[in-house]
């Protein structure tokens, strides 16, 4: 069964600490490997020169690939982040950000996902990362 947007929302307002709930991230839609989110442009997340901060958009991938790996697996559960890397190609100056979270392999106790970060605006890709997950339920 395809989790629905609005359990997703409620993984995401139950499990994040007060920080990444304030990214304002929202989820556009869920399938059963993917996950897609929103990040509104906020001036709050941008660095010196007005570009959204890396920081954001690591946190932002890095939440999305929890979402993804719930939806792969049916149901949340814990789960810690072993590895992440991240590559930015460009920066973003006011619009929001789309991320899409895409299991790549899920294993009993390790999960592996690919995000791509884009510009609402462009289309342009902003960066694209890839994460490793424990499992640990």
């Amino acid at each position: 069964m395809t989790m629905t947007t609005a359990e997703a929302d409620k993984i995401l307002s139950a499990n994040f600490a007060p920080w990444v709930l304030a990214l304002g991230l929202s989820i556009e839609a869920v399938e059963d490997r993917r996950a897609m989110l929103r990040m509104p442009w906020s001036d709050q997340l941008a660095r010196e020169g007005g570009a959204l901060s890396g920081q954001a958009l690591m946190a932002a991938a890095d939440t999305a690939t929890v979402i993804a790996v719930s939806a792969a697996r049916g149901a949340y559960g814990p789960m810690t982040t072993v590895q992440q890397s991240t590559s930015f190609q460009r920066a973003v100056i006011g619009s929001d950000v789309l991320i899409e979270a895409v299991v790549t392999k899920l294993g009993r106790r390790m999960a592996f996902a690919d995000i791509v970060m884009t510009e609402e605006g462009s289309g342009e890709i902003a960066a694209r990362a890839s994460t490793v997950y424990a499992l640990l339920v």
